[in-house]
């Protein structure tokens, strides 16, 4: 694919070459109104400057953008470690932005990576904006979209089925024999992956001729902390409930903790499940049911492919389906 230039912006545009380069580096006197129509062009076409100068300017970086939801997430720092051992045998060097689950944010951190040119770019995530599938799309660049393969990738893509994990669980509640099933977690409109999960549960549920019994959200605050409230909540709410599915395993945890101290039989009056397959929680006095999904190795198989320059051609880029594992713990009866 040929790289998009100034001249492109300027004909989409109707603006020069000049006033066009002058909008792109915020410098020089530009109306307001030539300045948007100049933004809106570059914003449709997704091009990114290049701001690797002179001789520079056809080589790129040993960079590899890497385009995470967030730090505090326990999910990525592993992911991360994933990408780092692959990388660390090459010249190669990752570098992170954060985009807090934000399309907006994400597209100013993808057009400011971009700008310098990276070698690869590793973005969680397959639902983006129009603005940011056009930049990764006109990229030019191995691009690996990680973390789920429900959708259409742009490029490479490395990940799980959220769907169909949640599937998976749902069959194992309803396998050990639990009917009244409560559902705890973030309110999900930016959180894709955690929205196809619950989807496949609840579709899973309703073949079974169950719905959800009752549901619990939160945003932001202590996990473990909220673990704790929302669970409380929902049981002097619905006391009858015989199963909780959380979305992660922190607030899983503090449901956990909540309920031992309550004196509940677990897993026998009230089963407990989460998702991620947190190491951190291997202290807790029971291990909590949960599903593994694979970070460390969707980091490393994500690395290898743009460690190795492969880049979409014909529609034919790498797509890695992991498949994630339910760990029952002390939390989930085993059927049979």
């Amino acid at each position: 694919m040929r790289p998009l230039t100034l001249r492109d912006v300027s004909e989409a545009s109707g603006v020069s070459e000049m006033t066009v380069s002058r909008v792109l580096r915020n410098k020089g006197d530009v109306s307001d109104a030539t300045r948007q129509k100049v933004q809106d062009a570059a914003k449709k076409l997704g091009y990114v400057p290049n701001k690797i100068a002179g001789a520079l300017a056809s080589q790129r970086v040993n960079l590899v953008a890497v385009i995470i939801p967030s730090l505090a997430n326990m999910v990525f720092p592993e992911v991360m470690a994933g990408i780092s051992e692959v990388l660390e045998d090459t010249e190669l060097q990752p570098v992170v932005g954060v985009t807090d689950y934000l399309p907006e944010k994400e597209e100013k951190v993808l057009f400011e990576m971009l700008s310098w040119r990276p070698s690869g770019v590793i973005i969680a995530g397959i639902e983006h904006s129009e603005a940011s599938q056009a930049m990764l799309t006109q990229s030019g660049i191995p691009v690996v979209e990680i973390m789920d393969v429900d959708g259409e990738p742009v490029d490479a893509c490395v990940g799980i089925s959220h769907r169909r994990a949640g599937r998976k669980m749902a069959e194992a509640i309803l396998e050990a024999g639990y009917r009244r099933i409560g559902f705890l977690g973030t309110k999900m409109p930016l959180d894709h992956r955690a929205r196809k999960r619950f989807e496949g549960f609840t579709r899973t549920l309703a073949k079974a001729g169950i719905e959800i019994a009752d549901q619990e959200f939160y945003s932001g605050g202590s996990a473990l902390a909220k673990g704790r409230e929302m669970t409380q909540a929902i049981l002097e709410r619905t006391p009858d409930l015989d199963f909780l599915y959380y979305s992660n395993d922190m607030i899983g945890a503090g449901g956990l903790l909540y309920l031992l101290e309550k004196g509940v039989d677990i897993p026998g009056e009230v089963g407990l499940a989460g998702f991620n397959g947190v190491e951190l929680l291997a202290g807790l006095p029971r291990r909590l049911a949960t599903m593994d999904a694979c970070r460390r190795e969707i980091g490393r198989k994500a690395a290898e492919i743009v460690a190795a320059g492969q880049e979409a051609s014909d529609g034919e880029a790498p797509m890695i389906e992991l498949s994630p594992t339910i760990e029952f713990g002390d939390t989930l009866r085993r059927s049979g």
